[in-house]
């Protein structure tokens, strides 16, 4: 069974419900199962400014998430990353642990992981 890493912009879609209803159904399902984060995308999710409800949902989500840590292997790949693409280090980062999993990541924002060798990316906008 495939494996995913959910990206930031894709909890945020989720829980704004600004997804298309097979992307929704989609991540109904991925969510259902344990949902995978990186550590960036949980300090991302925990410095959202939002009220106190969605806030409460957020750490919810984090709380029933795998969370991968930034290991020796994510590093490795994260530098490879780099030298190879213009990308931001966190973005870097969130690539390179689907990558050193071997996860699908789960994004919107597909401009930025493109052409990242050894990455699978799927958009629940276009599912």
């Amino acid at each position: 069974m495939e494996q995913y890493l959910i990206d930031t912009n894709v909890v945020s879609d989720y829980f704004s419900a600004s997804l298309p209803k097979r992307g929704l159904q989609f991540m109904d399902f991925i969510i259902d199962e344990t949902p995978n984060i990186s550590v960036i995308s949980q300090i991302e999710l925990l410095c959202w400014k939002t009220d106190t409800v969605k806030e409460q949902r957020v750490r919810d989500f984090i709380a029933d998430s795998t969370i991968f840590n930034i290991t020796p292997s994510v590093i490795a790949h994260c530098a490879n990353i780099r030298r190879n693409k213009r990308i931001k280090t966190p973005d870097a980062i969130i690539a390179a642990t689907a990558v050193a999993h071997g996860y699908t990541l789960i994004t919107n924002n597909e401009k930025d992981f493109v052409n990242i060798a050894g990455l699978k990316i799927i958009n629940p906008h276009t599912i």
